[in-house]
């Protein structure tokens, strides 16, 4: 497959390897608070973001890019592929699709196929990992969207937060479990639902246990890891998302373990001191 390219939303907290390897770009969402605008891109102080939500009694607002802020990116390359945070939680994968409906009447030769990640953050960049290995095995196109459709069935992901005032805020989860969570001094271990949504997997006493519990219901979810990459994404985090790759190192047979960084919208949400992790 050849001149191939990555077109994603900037929740998809990509490496620097993983970029150089698509050419890809990531379309920024923006992000509203105390009537600043923020956007997520590469010139965003990602310590002054998070400082200002701290400071702030307001609830940060994202609004997803726009299809022509998409389809511009789409017009450079013959083949494109995007990872698009879960559909049930932005707008920005039905975005992407109306950008790749354009691009497509204007040059009906282009390959385009926007995944659906039905996650976000470690999840995108998970579906990214198993992209590029379809690309590297010389897999063709609709091979390459095969296989990655049959992963995403397939992909676990599981998240930590130290602080889970934004996502009850913008009603992502219950705030009854945030209450609980608060008062009882228990640490929500969340996941995935299957179709793009949050729920509540499990809950620990403090941090340390929910970490450690969390390396065991990796171990839980497969028998045979040594096809699959370990992505951790983390805010701020490096100690918790060094622990789990040490552990995930001694346990599991991973081939691959990558960890990154949240952006702008991946840190709005996970706050300060979040992981999550995906496979």
């Amino acid at each position: 497959m050849q001149d191939f390219k990555l077109v994603s939303d900037s929740c998809c907290d990509l490496t620097p390897e993983l970029a150089s390897f698509f050419n890809g770009e990531m379309v920024p969402f923006s992000m509203l608070l105390e009537n600043i605008n923020y956007t997520d891109d590469d010139s965003l102080d990602i310590g002054h973001w998070l400082a200002a939500m701290k400071a702030s009694k307001s609830v940060p607002k994202s609004a997803c890019p726009s299809p022509e802020a998409f389809a511009q990116k789409m017009r450079e390359s013959s083949v494109i592929f995007g990872s698009m945070i879960s559909a049930k939680l932005s707008g920005a994968y039905n975005s992407a699709c109306m950008a790749r409906d354009m691009i497509k009447r204007e040059f009906p030769e282009k390959k385009i196929h926007i995944f659906d990640s039905k996650s976000a953050s470690a999840g995108q960049l998970a579906v990214v990992c198993k992209l590029r290995d379809c690309i590297q095995e010389g897999m063709d196109f609709d091979t390459t969207v095969q296989k990655v459709n049959h992963f995403i069935e397939h992909m676990h992901t599981f998240f930590i937060l130290e602080n889970l005032d934004t996502l009850i805020k913008n009603g992502r989860m219950s705030r009854i479990v945030g209450y609980v969570a608060s008062a009882m001094s228990l640490r929500p271990i969340m996941a995935d639902d299957g179709n793009g949504e949050i729920r509540l997997f499990e809950k620990a006493r403090g941090s340390v246990r929910a970490f450690t519990r969390l390396v065991d219901i990796i171990g839980e979810c497969c028998t045979d890891f040594s096809d699959r990459t370990l992505v951790i994404t983390h805010c701020n985090n490096e100690r918790q998302a060094n622990f789990i790759r040490a552990e995930a190192q001694k346990r599991f047979s991973f081939k691959e373990i990558i960890i990154s960084r949240t952006g702008g919208l991946s840190t709005m949400y996970a706050n300060d001191g979040g992981v999550i992790v995906a496979f």
